[in-house]
């Protein structure tokens, strides 16, 4: 069974950084990490869920929402079975529970969650003004 287990959450004040992990087990003849792109979401209380950012499975094809393009960077290490999220420049507006997901492609992410198979639980960030 697939696995997707965040962390890196947590409290931050305005301006400050994080950096979110999302680590993939469960691999089998049938799911293989390395080659299927992975996403970012977001979704805040009383908000739908928000796509924040994707990576193929090379990390040569990377795609943001533009609520965070030039402060967030998504980046993997396919060796480990990780993909992070480094998210600089934090504002209050970024509080969100964040999520990881992939799907079972070989195209470059979308970002519509519906196409999105395997989910993590989500991390907390707080952004205090």
């Amino acid at each position: 069974q697939v696995r997707l287990v965040e962390s890196g959450g947590g409290l931050v004040q305005a301006g400050g950084s994080l950096r979110l992990s999302c680590a993939v087990s469960g691999r089998t003849l049938t799911f293989d990490f390395s080659v299927y792109p992975m996403a970012w979401f977001r979704q805040a209380p009383g908000n739908e869920r928000e796509f924040v950012g994707g990576i193929d499975w090379s990390g040569a094809f990377k795609v943001y929402a533009d609520s965070v393009k030039g402060r967030f960077t998504i980046s993997r290490e396919n060796a480990k079975n990780i993909v992070y999220l480094q998210m600089n420049s934090l504002k209050p507006e970024d509080t969100a529970v964040y999520t990881c997901a992939t799907y079972r492609t070989l195209a470059t992410p979308t970002r519509t969650p519906d196409d999105y198979d395997y989910w993590g639980q989500g991390t907390q960030v707080t952004v205090s003004s």
